[in-house]
């Protein structure tokens, strides 16, 4: 995995009329480098995958890019894909790869330039309320931040992604007990943190943050 995003430009892979195929037919193009499949692909999982990692990272500006590299390494690994009806699950492998390789990149640098969020990307419209969103916005990934990137990639998928504990531990290839404990420990810390500030917690609790 390199230590930076590819640049694979998106334009690359869209274009053609949408298909009605299921996802193994959808598979077998991408196998065979069909160009129908290549769009189609990412027609039907990059609002997933976007959502994803936007949730993950924080910004529309680093999803984004974060989405270039999980469609360039999904297409060059296609012929490794062994179940074409798990084409979903390939994808979201990838996706789970290229933000685990992301939030280590991102702690490390923190570590170097001791730098705080910054609200430069997908600036808001600046109305209060706009501007009160984006603070508590970047105050929760402040503390996301602080957990490791296991941990926050669990709690993401599970609280929001809605994820399952088994869906979890077979895209992560980590075992069910793995991920409860993930899910425990960061659940904890971030109870913790979030419950001494009252605006982040009320914030949290509208993003479903706390569900069960």
């Amino acid at each position: 995995m390199p230590n930076r995003l590819s640049r694979a430009p998106l334009a690359l892979i869209v274009g053609g009329a949408p298909r009605d195929a299921s996802d193994a037919e959808l598979a077998a193009g991408l196998i065979a480098r069909q160009d129908w499949a290549l769009g189609e692909t990412w027609r039907r999982f990059a609002p997933m995958v976007l959502r994803t990692a936007e949730r993950v990272i924080g910004t529309r500006t680093e999803a984004e890019d974060v989405a270039q590299e999980v469609f360039y390494q999904v297409f060059r690994r296609a012929r490794t894909l062994r179940d074409p009806d798990s084409l979903r699950s390939f994808v979201y492998s990838f996706v789970v790869r290229v933000l685990k390789s992301e939030l280590r990149r991102r702690k490390r640098r923190r570590l170097l330039f001791l730098g705080a969020p910054s609200a430069a990307d997908d600036p808001l419209d600046a109305t209060a309320a706009d501007v009160e969103s984006r603070e508590l916005l970047l105050r929760f990934n402040a503390l996301l931040d602080r957990l490791s990137p296991r941990d926050r990639l669990v709690f993401v998928l599970r609280r929001m992604d809605a994820m399952t504990i088994q869906e979890i531990a077979a895209t992560m290839d980590l075992s069910i007990s793995t991920v409860k404990r993930a899910m425990a420990h960061a659940s904890s810390r971030l109870t913790h943190w979030v419950d001494t500030d009252p605006g982040l917690a009320a914030f949290v609790e509208s993003k479903g943050g706390r569900s069960a």
